[in-house]
């Protein structure tokens, strides 16, 4: 999932500010308990998504697809005070796990589990959201993207993931590789949408954002 080479990553991540103790904590038992350890955000994304919470300052986050909480941990460094996070992930396995850390950081009071379907739980939302994660199941990406529109105000970013998927966007559709086809038509959909401007970074799987110009 990593496009940059190793001893570039290393010295990117070397000369960005440090992981805080709580998401190296978060990290190593994530290595040491799940299946799928790689599903993490990570030091060098988590920053990112550190710094750009931070620049928009969000009264209200959303974030489909909680994995762990250490997205929504970094994504909660930006928040105002009296501001909320939103996250929803459909493992009810790990909402314990995800409890406890978001109750070791500062921002255990403002952040919200949700546990279910998204496509069910958005609507169910009475919320205007100034920034949006999107990191859950891909071919369901278009979907979600449909239904955080109308929660938007001009000026809210969505950020998305995985959106080069393993480099597999620029090589020939297999037959049955459904979250690659959503995926592909999911970045077109950013592209051309009339009402969002966007960049993607190349970074890990890559990393979209798109600012929503109403």
């Amino acid at each position: 999932m990593d496009f940059l080479p190793e001893k570039i990553n290393d010295y990117v991540e070397k000369h960005s500010h440090p992981e805080p103790k709580l998401l190296q904590k978060l990290n190593r038992e994530t290595w040491q308990k799940q299946l799928q350890p790689r599903m993490l955000s990570g030091h060098l994304q988590g920053r990112i998504l550190s710094m750009l919470s931070k620049l928009i300052r969000p009264q209200n986050i959303l974030e489909i697809g909680t994995y762990t909480g250490y997205s929504a941990l970094c994504l909660a460094e930006g928040i105002q005070e009296n501001g909320e996070l939103h996250t929803i992930d459909i493992n009810e396995e790990l909402y314990d796990f995800q409890r406890k850390y978001f109750n070791e950081s500062p921002f255990g009071k403002q952040i919200f589990q949700h546990l279910g379907n998204a496509l069910e739980v958005i609507p169910k939302l009475e919320k205007t959201f100034d920034l949006v994660f999107i990191d859950a199941d891909k071919n369901n990406y278009p979907n979600y993207l449909e239904i955080i529109l109308p929660k938007l105000k001009k000026g809210s970013v969505i950020l998305s993931d995985n959106v080069l998927w393993s480099g597999k966007v620029v090589e020939e559709l297999k037959e049955g590789d459904d979250d690659t086809k959503a995926l592909l038509h999911y970045n077109k959909l950013l592209n051309e949408h009339s009402k969002l401007e966007t960049v993607i970074l190349p970074i890990r799987d890559g990393l979209t954002i798109s600012r929503y110009i109403g």
